[in-house]
């Protein structure tokens, strides 16, 4: 089985979206555990919502708001995950109906995969804000001229997709396309490197230290470019004041390993 790990803080409305894209998925043998950062009790009226009309099997890890903890919500998600593979995603992520199936195919021993996103626009956005529901044909049908309004930053990877393969293996840490919001790898390898460092607080390069640290352990690192896209809602960028401090530290962790 595969656990989702969903992380979200207070935005109950692209929370909705996400999980009724999850419930649209071809590959039925997933969990949903929610890693919620302190959000308010409309988050949770929108997921006892969703599980009382679902089946899909859901929990929900809640902690005090005292500022942005992902990497501590997080790893309690990963401690409750009964699967043994994990998918890391963004409640402001919509997924396509194939996401898991494409997620479980690149699955591989010895790997992890950094997935890809497409950005929506601020207006896209806010007109699948009032959708009443999901509707991924829907929004399907309408690719090519939010393409050409730029409504949307990628079109053919959400029309052409790739499987498995050597071209997509990396050959040595970079930074690049290291995206916290969908991106994979087994339970056994987060647990071997103690999951995310949670003396990171604050947004920015949490995601990059684990697949670091994964790497560093041994385990390679595969694109899911061409196959796991995630629609990312648009909204005003995180308070950043702790990114460069971040970014500092990863470095310094690259640096000691090549010396």
């Amino acid at each position: 089985m595969i656990s989702i790990l969903l992380a979200t803080y207070n935005w109950p409305q692209a929370l909705k979206l996400c999980l009724e894209s999850l419930a649209t998925q071809t590959d039925r043998d997933f969990e949903i555990i929610i890693a919620d950062d302190g959000s308010s009790d409309s988050t949770k009226q929108v997921i006892d919502a969703f599980k009382a009309s679902h089946p899909i099997s859901i929990a929900h890890l809640w902690q005090d708001d005292q500022g942005f903890r992902k990497t501590k919500i997080l790893n309690q998600a990963i401690a409750a995950a009964k699967g043994d593979y994990l998918i890391f995603l963004d409640g402001d992520c919509i997924v396509q109906p194939d996401f898991v199936a494409r997620h479980r195919q690149l699955s591989e021993k010895g790997y992890l995969v950094t997935g890809s996103r497409v950005l929506l626009d601020e207006k896209l956005t806010q007109g699948l804000l009032t959708w009443t529901a999901w509707d991924f044909s829907l929004f399907h049908s309408k690719l090519l001229s939010e393409r050409l309004r730029g409504g949307i930053n990628k079109y053919w990877p959400l029309k052409i997709k790739f499987g498995n393969g050597g071209w997509r293996d990396y050959q040595k840490f970079v930074w690049r396309r290291i995206k916290g919001c969908n991106m994979a790898c087994w339970k056994a390898d987060a647990e071997a490197i103690n999951g995310f460092d949670e003396t990171m607080t604050g947004w920015g390069h949490e995601d990059a230290d684990f697949i670091f640290r994964l790497q560093r352990h041994h385990i390679k690192r595969k694109s899911g470019s061409w196959s796991t896209e995630v629609l990312h809602l648009f909204h005003k960028i995180q308070d950043q004041s702790n990114a460069a401090e971040n970014a500092r530290r990863v470095r310094e962790k690259i640096l000691a390993k090549a010396m």
